[in-house]
């Protein structure tokens, strides 16, 4: 989990994900991904999808907050490679657009 949570926080625009899903976790500590995902949920009680989603909303939220990264610049650094998989993915888990999100964090 903590080179999980090592690739976090983005820095700039050019900064690389090595972990957006539980298959690239798994061939990096090159396991099969069923092995890590029961070793995972055993560690944490969520799955390694999970826990990689947990990581990237917590990320995309902290990018929200600086008014100088348009939305579509944080999706794509996340990973997206459409905006509208980013703002799919955000609505997803916290019931609101990234749009939405920083318009309320900005009041």
């Amino acid at each position: 989990m903590k080179r999980l949570e090592g690739q976090f926080p983005i820095k700039d625009s050019s900064q690389v994900l090595k972990f957006r899903t539980a298959s690239d976790f798994a061939n990096e500590l090159n396991i099969h991904v069923n092995s890590l995902n029961r070793c995972v949920k055993l560690y944490t009680g969520r799955s390694t999808t999970e826990n990689i989603n947990r990581s990237l909303l917590k990320e995309a939220k902290r990018l929200l907050r600086k008014k100088h990264w348009p939305i579509h610049k944080v999706g794509l650094v996340l990973g997206f490679k459409e905006p509208n998989h980013f703002s799919s993915f955000f609505k997803k888990y916290e019931s609101i657009s990234p749009t939405e999100f920083r318009s309320k964090r900005i009041k």
